[in-house]
């Protein structure tokens, strides 16, 4: 690609303003928060400054729990994330793609050749199916597209079969739980997002092995709920997937339901399934009539009966903060800048978000912090959407508050209360950290060479199923 073709491509990516900053030949400034006072550095430092970051926990964890699940920086131990005494290495399988993203190649190959000497899924446990699937088989599919080791593949679709147990059931979706070595399922009550937010890992599954019941079994959970959505096309929170009863008929976006809406979208998008695009126009349009309001200015989205549309509560979830980037991937832009206007407003009562706000007051209901992405998540989607720059802006600055209020020796670690001064913390290095927030943060700012900027598909977890270069 010539000198003129680079540069056409940066603008059409980035917008006119992020092509001259990437240059060098502008600087921004920090809008989003108190600390928005000062010009943002170069691009290319910024980027540096995160890998960095992203180094200083990676070496900790390297130091004081390789092997094992999630690093806890402040006693310098661990903890298995799915079951006790059963570590997969849940940090270094949701760090393959970053790694390669941020061409730390010598940290690559050595995690890389940990999974494929040490990983073996014969496990008399029972796993969380929803997390398994978003965290291992999508960490080993991204990985895999990032280095072409066949056996990340094949690691992935032996995990991928012991839990397809899970999805035999009398309605198609999933339980809860399996047993990864004798296929049991358990926990009939389940959520939406865990019903649902498997078919971009599946789907990708069967794209790569050519055998369709990955996609299969995630669309059939799909249809189990969609079809028993309300007269006003809502859907509740909790599903019984052995008799398709209503658990919890409360309406809402924050979790326990959150990526099942995300899903749909990204399932149209990577397989072009059109019912998968129908029902997400169905239920979207459902959730304007019913859940959106503004309240003192800001967008938000209330919780409602699904059978009556009548409120339910003024709460919002930091992690439905999400929702800002699908809406404007999924072409509702205006809304998506809405919504993370609102975000953003609330970010500035806070040196970082808390988990829960009552969005009438801002009062933080969860004053924790277990270092969430979708705040960033929202910022580096609307940003690759529409190149404005204020994305960038937002997101810096929100680096650096982490960086203020989360660093530690070992890394960086969740907070218990965000209200305090200083900031009281907590005692884990959430895994998603490593694939998802400094991701976004690099990608953002550095102009990855192995990132196709324009061509691209990041999972719920921030794997990347497409647009690495490799």
């Amino acid at each position: 690609m010539g000198q003129i073709d680079r540069a056409m491509s940066l603008i059409s990516r980035r917008g006119l303003l992020g092509a001259l900053t990437a240059a060098g030949a502008l600087t921004s400034t920090c809008l989003a928060g108190p600390a928005a006072a000062s010009p943002r550095p170069a691009d290319r430092a910024i980027a540096d400054e995160v890998r960095g970051e992203f180094l200083h926990a990676w070496n900790a964890y390297r130091r004081l729990a390789w092997g094992h699940d999630e690093l806890l920086p402040l006693t310098g131990s661990y903890r298995e994330f799915f079951a006790a005494g059963h570590p997969v290495g849940l940090t270094i399988v949701e760090s393959l793609d970053t790694l390669y993203l941020m061409e730390l190649d010598e940290e690559l190959d050595r995690a890389v050749r940990w999974c494929e000497n040490n990983l073996d899924f014969d496990i008399e446990a029972r796993f969380q199916v929803f997390e398994t699937v978003i965290r291992m088989v999508g960490g080993l599919l991204s990985g895999y597209h990032a280095t072409g080791s066949r056996t990340l593949l094949d690691l992935a679709r032996d995990l991928a079969d012991r839990l397809l147990p899970a999805f035999d059931s009398p309605t198609g979706a999933p339980y809860r739980f399996v047993n990864l070595r004798t296929g049991e399922p358990s926990g009939p009550d389940n959520f939406l997002a865990e019903i649902g937010t498997n078919i971009a890992e599946f789907g990708e599954l069967t794209r790569l092995t050519g055998d369709p019941k990955y996609y299969q079994a995630s669309k059939q959970a799909y249809q189990a709920v969609v079809d028993r959505r309300s007269r006003l096309d809502l859907l509740g929170a909790a599903f019984d997937v052995e008799t398709g009863a209503w658990q919890d008929t409360t309406a809402t976006l924050d979790p326990p339901v959150d990526s099942f809406f995300e899903y749909l979208w990204d399932g149209w998008r990577l397989f072009g399934d059109q019912d998968l695009l129908a029902w997400y126009r169905t239920l979207s349009e459902a959730i304007f009539r019913y859940q959106r309001e503004t309240y003192g200015g800001h967008l938000w989205f209330k919780r409602v009966d699904y059978a009556t549309g009548k409120s339910r509560g003024r709460v919002q979830s930091e992690l439905t903060s999400f929702y800002a980037g699908l809406l404007a991937e999924s072409g509702y832009p205006r809304l998506g800048a809405r919504y993370h206007d609102s975000w953003t407003a609330v970010a500035r009562r806070y040196p970082i978000l808390p988990e829960l706000v009552d969005y009438t007051t801002f009062a933080a209901l969860n004053k924790g912090n277990e270092l969430r992405p979708e705040y960033v998540d929202a910022a580096f989607h609307l940003w690759l959407k529409t190149g404005e720059e204020v994305y960038r802006d937002r997101a810096y600055d929100y680096f650096l508050r982490v960086k203020r209020h989360q660093r530690v020796a070992n890394g960086y670690t969740i907070a218990r209360d965000v209200t305090t001064t200083p900031v009281t913390l907590g005692n884990l290095t959430s895994a998603y950290w490593f694939s998802e927030n400094m991701k976004y943060y690099y990608l953002m700012f550095a102009d990855s060479p192995r990132f196709d900027y324009q061509d691209n598909y990041l999972t719920t977890e921030g794997n990347v199923l497409r647009g690495i270069r490799r």
